[in-house]
Order: C-alpha cells, then structure tokens, then sequence
C-alpha cells in the first residue's frame, strides 16, 4: 500500500512542517478561532469591568514647597550658610519622611483611628463622613489593628461595641471601661439626629480601627512619594495617595503647612536654649554683683572712708587710665616717625614695608583709603612687571600715580601727627591736675580699687547678659521659616488608581496576546491543506488541479446526490467546473473510466463520486458508478439500495453483471454496489476479471465513475486508478494533512499515472475575507457530516495485513 507516513527503499517523506510564515494561512486560523477568540474577549473584558467596578479605589493629592535655609533673623546672629541646593532638597526629604514628623501629622489630624463602612466586595473609609466618632484609651494591644463594629439601636440610645475577643454595651457620650480599652462614643454636635437615625437605619455595617501612632506614621510613610521638582529653586513636589479622596488632600496639605511648624520649632530650638542658659547666667551674676556691692559698701563702712577718700580712689583710676592713652601716642608717633622719614626718602623698595606698618596702626578712614589704593597700584605695577620693559609708558604713568599716592599720605600722615601731639599735651596736662589732687593711695584706697574692679566687671557682665537674652528673645519671638507652599492641593484628590484607560489597555494587550498566542499555536502545529496551493506548495509533480468543491451550507441528503436537488446552486456549478476541466485533461471520443480516491476515509470521495456521475448525467451521457472499496461500501447507503449482490459478486464470478445493475433517481445515472465484503478484496480487484467488466460497460455507458478505497490505507485503489482515464485524487480542506500530497509523487513517479489531477472538498467559499493569491478566499471545514468515515485503518487492516 502507498502509506505516506512510511519511508520505502525509493521514497523518503519530507518534512511537511518546515514551512514559512504563511500570513494566509494565519488569518484563517484567526478566523477559525472566532469563537474562541470572542470567548477570550467576554472573558478579559469581564475581568477588566468587575476589576475597575469592584477594585478599591486610590486618590492622589500633591503640593509643592519651596526651601529655604535662611531666616527672617538671620542678621541678628550670623550664620555661615554651607548646605547646597541639593543638600537641603536631600535633607528635606528626609526630614519629611522620617516617622517622628509623620507622627506629627498623625496627631494633628487624629487619624490614628479610621472609620470604614463594609461593602459586599471591599470596604470603604468613611473619614469625615463618619457619623459619629469614638475616643478611646488602649490597655490590650490586641484591639490595634481589629475591626470593631459598631451598632446602634433606634434611638441611638445605645450601641453594640463588637470586637475580635470581647463585646459590650456602649451609651453614647459616656466612658465605657474594661479591661482592654476605655471608650467613648459620642455625636458631632451640629449633626442632626433624623438625619442620624436614617443614616444608621439604612447603612451597611460599620467598623473602626485604632492604630498606633508609629504604625500610622509608617503607613502613611509607604504612601508618600517625594521628587524634587527644580533643584535650582529648591522645590519638592509632596504627592500623596489614599483610598479616601478628601483624606488624601488633607494629609499632604497638613505635611506641607506642619513642616513650617516643625521647622520653625527646629531652628529656633537653640535660641531656646542660649535663653535658657542666660537666664541661669542671670541669677548667678545678679548675686555675685549683688555680693560684690554689699562687700563695697561693707568696707566703706568698717573703714568709715568719706565720699572724698572714695574720689580719690577714683580720680586714681582716672589718672591710671591718661597714662595708659599717654603711652599708646607715643607709640603711635614714633611709628609716623618712621613711616614720614621713608617716604621722604622716596624709598620705593620698602613701600611694602611701609603699608604694613600703616595697616597695624590705628589710623583715621583718610589713611585707609589713601593705603589701600597706593597697595592697589603696587599690585598692578607688578603685574605689568612681568610683560613689560622697566622704561614703558604704562609703568612711567603706574610709577607717577604712585609717587602722588605717596604724596598725600605724606601729608595726611603730619597732619596726623600733630593732632597727635596736640592730644598728648591735652592729656598731659590733665594728669598733672589730677596728680595735683590725690596723694600716695594708703591700703584703703588700694583694697576699694579692686572692690571696685570686681564690681565693674560684674555689672559689665550682667549687662552683657540681660543685652543677650534680649537679643535671643527678639530672634525667637521673631524667626519666620522662609519655606514656602508654593501649591497647596485644592479639594479631594484626584483618582489615580485602577485607571480605566491603562486598565482596558492592558486587557485589549491581554486579549490581544491570548488571541495572538492561540492563532500562533495553532499555525505553528497545523498541518493541513486549506487550498489548492498546498497541494502545489508540498507537492513535487505535475499534477492537474481540477478544482474545488464547495462546502454545502446544509443538511446533506441521506444519497448525498445534491446536485439534482437545485442544478443553478453553486455546488452544481462547481461540479459542472469539474465536468469542464475533465474535458482539458482528454478531449479524444469514446467511453471514459473515472477513478475517484483519497489518501483516507473521511476526504469525501464518495460525495465527489456520486455528484460527479449525476453532473455527468445531465448531459444526456449515461453513466454508471461502480463502489470499488469493498471494504467499507457506501454507494448503496448513499442511494438507499440493497448490497446483496454487487461487485465482489460479479468478481467472483457468482453473479451476472446486467443483474447487479441498480436504476437511481436520475435516468442516465446506474449504479452497482460493492456486495457482500469479500475475504480477498485486493485479489479480487486485481484479477483480469475486473478489466473484462470495465471493457463490457464501455459498451453501454458513455462514462463509468468508479470509488475507490483510500490508496492512503489500502493498495485496492491502485489498479483502476491506473487504466482509468481521469484518475482523479480527492483532499478535503482542512482535514487531509500537507504530507499526504507526497503520494502523488509517487503516483506520477512510481505507478506512472496519465492525467492525474486533484479536486479540493469542502472549501468554505463564504470567507472570501481570507482572499490571498493562494487561494485562501476559499476557507476550509467540514459540514457534511457523512456518518461513515472509516478512521485510520479503520476495517481495512487486518491482522497480519503487510
């Protein structure tokens, strides 16, 4: 037998799923997949409803702060500024995050106990639109975290307190104690309590939950995002996201405004504390002045010195004090000395000298500025020093203005010197008059000196001190943190999550892959003939393509003869094509043998045999069908006769051939039934005999349409096949495999078979959207529904069969 999916001596199968990407064949696959595809599409998109119906929904609120390190005190102490923009942005950020000013937040707002109200699929935080609220005091760490429902009776009298380990009776607006927590339930005051009691009535069931302060904060620290928005402004963008939307806003709005808080109360921390130690500095110094003046007025006592002797000791002072100023001009003089007798001397090398002598001296604004340009011009001589002749213009003119510099501070430097001398005389003569007025100072006066001392240092200290405090007090009282809010974030957030945009374009992209996938996987494994060209594409040999036969939109008959049914219908019409093309194949006259096979049961042969011969018949032609598979008949099921006697009858020699003739609905069409299925089919179609009765009925019929078993399986087919006039190979679309057009290699190749041609069953030319240049407008499936496929080897192989 010829078996495609065996290798002989001379033959060898090529593998028939190497292909290329075909797109025609894609997009039938697609269209075949309709059902499937449109299942994926119910089942992706209900997914995506039920998703953004059920999921819980998160809003987002955001603000913008603008840093800055300064202060509005900073010019009262000061402060070298270090931190760079994006320091400050880092250390912002991290300020914010840090759980201890989150928990600020979380008291501020007193969202450590959240009230939600319970769905059917997800729970819902009430926030502000809680209708009642509760103050509790935790003992049992177990309530945090526990859902506590609440219930109220009709008279919002009392509530049902519901907890995981405990229950109680609560009466609204008093303490309710146990040993897990002390509670309160109480109303806002401006609620209305109709408005209450309907709201109560009509709820679902409700719950809070207390959480930890740090708890909180952390939460909260999870749903904050923090990005710099322009590192040049020192601006951050808060963001913030909830399952409430007003909460939303209100949690990133109080970040931004606590933040102001915190760091005024950060910055001004050590103002706090140099007040704190100043005050105590207060104390201490008040009682040392205070001690000092009692041991002052103390020794003027016991030693009973009169206000004289106590002027004496402070004209003593005085005197002390004109010697001092005495000896610093003449230290001053004797450096303008020095400094006039250089610059007289126009000594230009020690002009360096000389500005360091000047700037260690106490001298008036005049000087100052006269030296500072003189040292300006002597750094530009320098400079100019280096790129320059000594007899250029540029250091002649350098060279002038500074010997003019030099001029004026001569002259500023002796009229220095005289007011000088004039305040040394001044003075002189004021300590002679108060040498003139005190005597050698006895111990009395020398010990109220140092009393005196002592005391004046102490009262300088304590007015440095008070000075101070009122220093730090007015920068405390007066620091305003220059961060700015720049956006605060108006209303309720914004929905952010689930997105009904990026969530139906995840499931299109779903839809898309799954549908994509499926197609994919199934073109990757088929392996089926869908149109004439794969009969071309997988096949080596000249081989006729008759045609294609149509698949029948309905029921098909009992007979499977259609083709009498309505003559103008496309199925007959394509029969006709069939008809004509046959004519291309052989035009000589004479009576014409058509054998008619396929690789296995199941392509439609014997549909393709039946209408064949009754389009035959149309044409005044009498034909006659012979059931040539012994094996499994079905000519005489399709035309509902009897197959008592038949072809292995007349083999066999125990019926005549004119008595096993059977008439059928058409006049000119005859048939003869395969008979009882003999033991030796294969012998019996090989004998002579069967060449004998093909020659009689060339004598009476004009064609004679013989079915053959399917060669794919058994060999019978293969001898009239061979003498037949049109031999003609039948696949079904979308059923025979590619490898099976390997057997009409071997036809032409081995059996040497005339005008072999094909004929594709079952094309759905409906799908004329598949319209390619291979054919594919024709679809593929079967509808036919025959009832008598015979399997694989289904009855055809015995046991011991080679």
């Amino acid at each position: 037998m010829l078996n495609p999916q065996v290798e002989s001596t001379n033959f060898k199968i090529k593998d028939a799923t190497t292909k290329d990407f075909d797109i025609g064949v894609f997009l039938v696959l697609l269209f075949k997949s309709k059902w499937l595809i449109g299942s994926y599409f119910f089942i992706v998109f209900s997914v995506v409803f039920f998703y953004l119906r059920y999921s819980q929904t998160i809003y987002e609120s955001k603000s913008v702060l603008q840093l800055d390190e300064g202060d509005a005190m900073s010019d009262v102490i000061q402060q070298t500024k270090l931190n760079t923009a994006d320091n400050i942005l880092a250390k912002t950020t991290e300020q914010i995050r840090s759980r201890q000013f989150l928990k600020r937040v979380v008291d501020k707002l007193d969202i450590g106990i959240t009230y939600h109200s319970e769905g059917t699929f997800k729970s819902n935080e009430l926030y502000l639109a809680n209708p009642y609220r509760v103050l509790i005091h935790v003992k049992d760490p177990r309530v945090y975290q526990c859902k506590c429902y609440i219930s109220f009776n009709e008279s919002l009298s009392q509530c049902k307190l519901s907890c995981p380990d405990f229950e109680c009776n609560i009466v609204p607006g008093q303490w309710t104690r146990n040993r897990y927590m002390d509670i309160q339930v109480f109303f806002p005051a401006n609620v209305n309590l109709q408005e209450l009691k309907s709201f109560f009535k009509n709820a679902p069931r409700l719950y809070f939950k207390v959480t930890e302060s740090e708890i909180m904060a952390g939460l909260i620290q999870s749903r904050l995002e923090i990005k710099p928005l322009n590192a040049q402004a020192k601006t951050l963008q808060l963001k913030y996201r909830d399952i409430n939307a007003q909460k939303s806003s209100d949690v990133v709005n109080t970040i931004s405004a606590e933040y102001l808080i915190y760091d005024v109360d950060r910055k001004s921390e050590s103002s706090k504390n140099i007040l704190s130690f100043v005050n105590t500095q207060l104390d201490v110094v008040f009682a040392e002045l205070k001690k000092t003046e009692n041991d002052l007025q103390n020794f003027q006592f016991n030693n009973k010195l009169s206000d004289k002797d106590v002027l004496k000791s402070l004209r003593l002072g005085q005197f002390s004090n004109i010697e001092d100023q005495l000896t610093q001009i003449q230290f001053n003089e004797r450096m303008l000395d020095d400094i006039i007798r250089n610059l007289q001397q126009n000594n230009a090398s020690d002009n360096y000298r000389l500005l360091s002598l000047i700037s260690g001296a106490e001298n008036e604004s005049s000087i100052k500025d006269i030296t500072s340009q003189l040292q300006k011009l002597l750094s530009e001589k320098e400079t100019l020093l280096y790129s320059l002749k000594p007899d250029a213009e540029q250091l002649r003119i350098i060279n002038q203005r500074i010997e003019k510099q030099s001029t004026y501070l001569l002259e500023s430097l002796q009229s220095l010197k005289l007011r000088y001398k004039t305040q040394y005389k001044n003075l002189l003569e004021k300590s002679s008059k108060i040498q003139n007025t005190i005597s050698t100072p006895p111990d009395q006066q020398i010990e109220w000196s140092r009393l005196s001392r002592l005391y004046t240092i102490s009262e300088k200290y304590y007015t440095l001190l008070l000075e101070k405090k009122t220093e730090y007090s007015i920068y405390k009282a007066g620091y305003v943190s220059k961060n700015t809010i720049l956006e605060k974030h108006n209303g309720s957030g914004v929905k952010f999550a689930p997105s009904n945009r990026d969530t139906i374009i995840i499931g299109l992209l779903v839809f898309v892959l799954l549908s994509g996938g499926t197609v994919m996987v199934r073109y990757l494994f088929h392996d089926k003939i869908i149109s004439l060209a794969d009969v071309t594409k997988h096949s080596t040999g000249d081989v006729a393509l008759l045609g294609i036969v149509p698949k029948y939109s309905k029921q098909i008959p009992l007979s499977q003869l259609i083709v009498d049914k309505n003559p103008k219908s496309l199925m007959s019409e394509a029969f006709r094509t069939l008809r004509t093309n046959l004519k291309f194949l052989d035009s000589t006259e004479g009576s014409k043998i058509i054998s008619i096979t396929s690789t296995i049961s199941g392509e439609g042969k014997t549909f393709v045999a039946i209408n064949m011969a009754g389009i035959l018949a149309f044409t005044d032609k009498k034909v006659v069908i012979l059931d040539l598979d012994l094996r499994k008949p079905k000519i005489h099921k399709g035309f509902g006769v009897k197959n008592e006697v038949g072809m292995s009858t007349i083999l066999t020699g125990l019926t005549p051939l004119q008595s096993c003739i059977q008439n059928s609905p058409m006049d000119n069409l005859k048939l003869i039934t395969a008979g009882p299925v003999p033991p030796n089919p294969s012998e019996l179609i090989i004998s002579g005999k069967l060449i004998e009765i093909l020659e009689e009925l060339k004598k009476s019929f004009d064609y004679i349409v013989i079915d053959n078993a399917p060669i794919g399986l058994v060999t019978d087919g293969i001898t009239t096949i061979t003498i037949a006039d049109y031999p003609i190979y039948v696949f079904r679309a979308e059923y025979s495999r590619k490898l099976f057009t390997q057997i009409l290699d071997r036809l032409k190749s081995e059996s040497e078979i005339r005008n072999l041609s094909v004929v594709l069953n079952d094309v759905d030319v409906n799908r004329r959207v598949f319209r390619y240049n291979y054919g594919y407008g024709y679809g593929y499936g079967y509808g036919y529904g025959y009832g008598y496929g015979y399997g694989q080897a289904s009855g055809y192989y015995y046991e011991g069969d080679t």
